[in-house]
């Protein structure tokens, strides 16, 4: 399949990171300059980059941008002043695994590093590698799920719904969860998407609305409350989804809203699709009651664009994301291979693949 060119969340330009403010989108296409380690972490904080993927590469930049900002100094001194600000990065966001996946990557290069070996130059072919693997993965990952998508459905066009975002702005390119959306409307077996629109953040009306209808695929969006509906009355086959977190035994933590959209496909008889790298599977915990979720600031439900919508002091439970028990997801794609019906055993297995 030839590569489409896709909008980059994440740039690396004359040693700055630079990472396109998703907040302001689609109004704004702005991007930020990061020179600074901190201020990365403060970027994944504050949702200017955002999507697992996207931020264990901005993360893996960030390292990058430390190492050259304390590298002068004694051996020691920097070295500890780089651990620092990878603990910064650990804590900015702790849902997703991605995050921890790369820096533990970059903290590997630093400890076999070669004496005399320059780390500036050697943690930025890292990082760039983890950015341009996901990319590769992300292609591949489209390719296997047409593949399964047609084995289990046949050749007919597909209507698909899909929940927050998970393209080319929460990857290192083309998407998850999107690729493959982009995948199917390429091989011709995409009638249409339907897309959450994802509450608080609207992820779905602001950003996946934003790519896919950019490139001419057929998109509709929906209110959340709304999928009961569209799956029993649309014709909607696939549930497509990306992941944030995937334990041992293959549950998945993915944007809030995902569980509940899983128990309506059962319902109505649609399959789910979690479509992820094999760098979002965490094999240290056995399952999703393990997977710490994050519980964002209340005011997210109440507040938009800094005008109060709902009533001054009610209480607010805020969680970004939910656990999809494996017994839900009926197929599962990483670049590593395809699982249907993933449990503990069929997880381990693709794991210990090449």
């Amino acid at each position: 399949m030839s590569q489409q060119n896709t909008v980059n969340a994440v740039e690396w330009h004359d040693g700055s990171l630079l990472l396109l403010d998703q907040r302001l989108l689609p109004q704004c296409e702005q991007y930020i300059e990061y020179r600074d380690a901190p201020a990365v972490a403060e970027a994944i904080t504050s949702m200017v980059v955002r999507g697992a993927p996207a931020i264990g590469i901005a993360a893996a930049y960030g390292v990058v941008l430390s190492i050259a900002q304390h590298y002068n100094s004694e051996e020691n001194a920097w070295r500890q002043k780089v651990a620092e600000d990878i603990s910064l990065l650990r804590d900015s966001r702790p849902t997703a695994v991605n995050l921890m996946w790369a820096l533990d990557q970059m903290e590997q290069l630093l400890i076999l590093l070669p004496s005399g070996e320059n780390p500036v130059l050697a943690s930025l072919r890292c990082a760039v590698d983890i950015h341009d693997s996901d990319r590769r993965n992300n292609y591949l990952m489209g390719d296997l799920a047409v593949d399964a998508i047609s084995q289990l459905s046949g050749s007919s066009r597909q209507v698909f719904m899909t929940h927050c975002n998970a393209g080319a702005l929460a990857t290192g390119g083309y998407g998850t969860a999107l690729g493959v959306i982009r995948s199917a409307w390429r091989a011709g077996i995409l009638e249409r998407v339907y897309m959450d629109e994802t509450r608080p953040w609207l992820q779905g009306t602001r950003l996946t609305a934003w790519e896919l209808l950019r490139e001419g695929i057929p998109a509709v969006l929906n209110a959340d409350g709304a999928a009961g509906h569209i799956l029993r009355d649309k014709g909607v086959s696939w549930i497509v989804v990306g992941a944030d977190r995937i334990a041992a035994n293959g549950d998945v933590a993915n944007k809030i809203g995902t569980y509940g959209l899983a128990v309506l496909a059962r319902y109505h008889g649609a399959r789910v699709m979690v479509v992820a790298p094999s760098s979002t599977i965490d094999m240290s915990i056995s399952c999703g009651k393990q997977i710490p979720i994050e519980e964002r600031d209340g005011d997210e439900l109440l507040r938009m664009n800094g005008q109060m919508l709902g009533v001054e002091g009610c209480p607010v439970t805020n969680p970004v994301f939910d656990v999809t028990t494996a017994d839900l997801v009926d197929v599962l794609v990483t670049e590593k291979g395809v699982l249907h019906k993933p449990d503990t055993g069929s997880m381990a297995v693709l794991m210990a693949s090449s």
